[in-house]
Order: C-alpha cells, then sequence, then structure tokens
C-alpha cells in the first residue's frame, strides 16, 4: 500500500467581526486535514465608534488576540511562506484600519488581507462545499458579526453572492441595547433586515434552492442549545419564535435563564436568533441546517490548493 504524501504544515486565519480563528492544517492525500485550531470572541465590531473610528480597547482586545496566534505559529514551526491572514467587515469599515495593520505587523507578521463582502462569501461557500454533504442547489446563510453573506450555489458553482451591512454586533448596538429586551426591539430589528434584503430578495427567490445551510456562529449558538436539550439539530422558523419568547422572558441581559446557553454565546443570540427569523420569514424558508464549515475552512481549502500546485512547500 503506497505512502500517503504529507505537507508542511500551513495556517488560515481569519479576522471576522465577531470571532477571530486560525486553523493548522496539513494535506494528507490530497485533503487538508486540521491538526490544530484556535478561536476566540473578539468582537471587533463592538469598538466601532458613530465616527467610524475602531475604540483603542477593543482594538487592543484584537491586538492580544494576534499575539496569541503568534505563539501558536511559533509553537507549530510554520513556514514564512504557508500562511494566509483574511479580513472582513470590520476592518472594511473602520476608519482607522491602516493604524491596526501598522500594529498588528510587528505582532503576527504577516500582512492581513481585508478582502471583499463577495469575496468573502466566495470564500464561505468553498468552506461549505468541502465540509457539508449534499447535492442539488443550496441557499448558504453566513450571519457575521459586521456583514451577512448570502450565496447560491450548486456542486461548486456559485450562482449568486451578495454581502449586506447587517451582523450580530452591529444589531446589538442599534437594537438590543437596552435590558430588559422588549417586542418593539425585534420588530424594529426585522424591519431592518427586510429593508436591507428589498434590494436581492426577488432574484434569490427567482433562483430558488432544495437546502438552506447557515454557516456562522448564530447558526452554530441556535443548534448547540437544541443539542444540549437533546432536540433535532434543524431549526425551524416555530424554533426561532419560541427563542425569542425566552429572550423576552428573560430580566437580565446575560440570558442566564436560558437552558443550553453558555457566556460566550449569550452576548449575540438574541441578534443571531432576530436575523434568522427576519429571513426565514422573507425568503420562506423552511428549515436549516448548519453547515460544516464557512470562511476559516474556505481559505483552508484555497492554501490546500496552492499546495497541490506546488505553490507551497511539501
Amino acid at each position: 500500500m503506497p505512502l500517503l504524501t504529507v505537507s508542511q504544515p500551513y495556517v488560515a486565519i481569519t479576522l471576522g467581526s465577531n470571532s477571530f480563528n486560525m486553523l493548522v492544517a496539513n494535506t494528507v492525500g490530497n485533503k487538508p486535514t486540521v491538526i490544530a485550531k484556535y478561536k476566540r470572541k473578539v468582537r471587533l465590531a463592538e469598538g466601532i465608534g458613530d465616527d467610524g473610528i475602531l475604540s483603542e480597547h477593543v482594538m487592543q482586545r484584537g491586538l492580544d488576540c494576534l499575539a496569541m496566534f503568534a505563539d501558536m505559529l511559533t509553537q507549530h514551526h510554520i513556514d514564512t511562506d504557508n500562511v494566509a491572514v483574511f479580513a472582513t467587515a470590520t476592518l472594511r469599515l473602520i476608519r482607522n484600519a491602516d493604524e491596526f495593520h501598522q500594529r498588528a505587523m510587528p505582532i503576527l507578521r504577516y500582512q492581513i488581507e481585508v478582502i471583499s463582502g463577495l469575496r468573502e462569501a466566495e470564500l464561505i461557500y468553498q468552506g461549505m462545499v468541502a465540509t457539508t454533504q449534499g447535492e442539488g442547489r443550496r441557499l448558504v446563510i453566513d450571519i457575521g458579526g459586521a456583514s451577512t453573506e448570502f450565496i447560491v450555489g450548486d456542486g461548486n458553482q456559485v450562482l449568486f453572492k451578495a454581502s449586506l451591512p447587517m451582523g450580530c454586533v452591529l444589531f446589538n448596538q442599534r437594537f438590543f441595547n437596552k435590558i430588559p429586551l422588549q417586542l418593539v426591539d425585534f420588530e424594529q430589528a426585522v424591519g431592518y433586515v427586510n429593508t436591507v434584503l428589498a434590494e436581492h430578495r426577488t432574484q434569490l427567490l427567482d433562483l430558488g434552492w432544495q437546502s438552506v445551510v447557515g454557516a456562522s456562529g448564530a447558526v452554530q449558538s441556535v443548534v448547540s442549545v437544541l443539542q444540549h436539550r437533546h432536540c433535532p439539530e434543524v431549526i425551524t422558523l416555530e424554533i426561532l419564535y419560541a427563542f425569542r419568547n425566552e429572550i423576552l422572558s428573560q430580566v437580565d441581559g446575560q440570558l442566564t435563564s436560558i437552558k443550553g446557553l453558555n457566556a460566550e454565546q449569550a452576548p449575540t443570540f438574541a441578534a443571531g436568533v432576530v436575523i434568522l427569523m427576519a429571513l426565514f420569514e422573507s425568503l420562506s424558508i423552511s428549515h436549516l441546517h448548519l453547515a460544516g464549515g464557512a470562511l476559516r475552512e474556505g481559505v483552508l481549502q484555497l492554501l490546500a490548493d496552492r499546495v497541490a500546485a506546488g505553490k507551497i512547500s511539501i
């Protein structure tokens, strides 16, 4: 039996508006295999002020995470050419992005590539395809901290992609900044989703799909609560309504009485539920499954393709 070729390790780092992620992998027999993963809820979008400037406190939170990633890169003995660092919505939006880059460089020692929303959507779809079984046309929804990506695809072919300015961290600032939360907060948030989605709704519905998958922390949080309660891991509108009602019954912002919700997921849970609820209603979604991967897995696949093309050392 022939021995499988194993590549040198390579690293995909994604700097999202909610979470920073790092995957360490190598290619074994032409397939990327994750050997370590690191994640921190930085919530970068939380620090965006009305003037478009990222606050010093939140910027430092992000830089501290990059310092941890740098330590992990050293521990894993990663070759200089085998790292990709991609950033998304917050670093696209803030006015002091140059300062973040300048302060990050001596810490991480790699250039951060800020990708467009459409490029992000492509990588999300690639990450989903690489990790999620299924056939036929699929709608992929990724609800981030400051943007939400929509992709319709069939196999490896992308038929539609869009990145819209709505996300869990931004919704916390705009709609869910007073405790306890009220029904009117949810209604206003749903109205905003409908307004932002209006430009693309008809095209999405005309394309249609056989199934819907969610590739985001928002979807993961809902599914993890369902798992904790030993419920089917399929999200429906009825489930989202039930979660909304549970959230409205809470008296504190930590949502401590919601069974199965952990402290890390709690701050953005309400925003994720309301965005999903609005999308289910507007796009007539009957049920949604959690994808096996998203942006970080898409970046990993990009690196794996480079290995296959001989552009990364073996």
